[in-house]
């Protein structure tokens, strides 16, 4: 498979990016600073996830587009979903059908209602451009798929993963590891396209 992974060099992308080498796919990493790659893709590309024409170059040809970037902060409050609307926009102009997006699960949660409450004012810039993200891609025409992410470790892969259309009742930590695995395996198959899943650990 020829992927596209937006986000290759933050803490859950290089596992992503690791992953999917092992499994032999093609991959195209996209990212601000290639220096930072621990990986060797196939194809590199730096920069700003805003720029269209290097979107662009970096989707063209891909099966598939993981995108993970985090929400934004006080300097730059909408760079997630501004990334993704380009995203989008370089998809639709090269034929490209297939995006995986990530967002926290905290921002749909309700339970436990005192920690979620002080999260999301904690995070609340974040949040609310993940918010934003996830509007973007469920009205675009893409075959798209949210998949919303809870309390991530950097523990070892524990190879056992929940994924609930519905809210969680007991939210569990989710290895990084593990939630490569997950968006590779969504990212090759097409019975989750057009929904938002929610994703811990057992």
């Amino acid at each position: 498979m020829n992927l596209t992974l937006i986000g290759s060099t933050g803490r859950t992308g290089r596992h992503v990016l690791a992953e999917a080498l092992r499994r032999g796919h093609r991959v195209t990493a996209f990212t601000r600073n290639a220096a930072a790659l621990e990986a060797r893709p196939h194809v590199v590309v730096e920069g700003d996830g805003r720029d269209l024409e290097k979107m662009r170059a970096a989707v063209a040809g891909a099966n598939a587009v993981i995108s993970i970037i985090n929400g934004g902060d006080s300097r730059d409050p909408h760079r997630a979903a501004q990334a993704t609307r380009t995203i989008m926009r370089a998809m639709t102009e090269t034929g490209v059908r297939r995006l995986i997006a990530t967002t926290p699960y905290p921002i749909v949660a309700r339970r436990p209602f005192p920690l979620m409450w002080l999260l999301r004012r904690l995070l609340a810039t974040p949040y609310a451009d993940a918010r934003d993200l996830e509007q973007a891609v469920s009205t675009g025409d893409l075959d798209w798929t949210i998949v919303r992410l809870t309390r991530l470790t950097d523990r070892p892969a524990a190879g056992a993963v929940v994924i609930r259309r519905e809210l969680l009742a007991k939210p569990r930590a989710l290895t990084r590891a593990d939630v490569a695995n997950t968006l590779l395996d969504i990212a090759q198959e097409d019975h989750l396209s057009g929904v938002a899943v929610n994703v811990h650990g057992r």
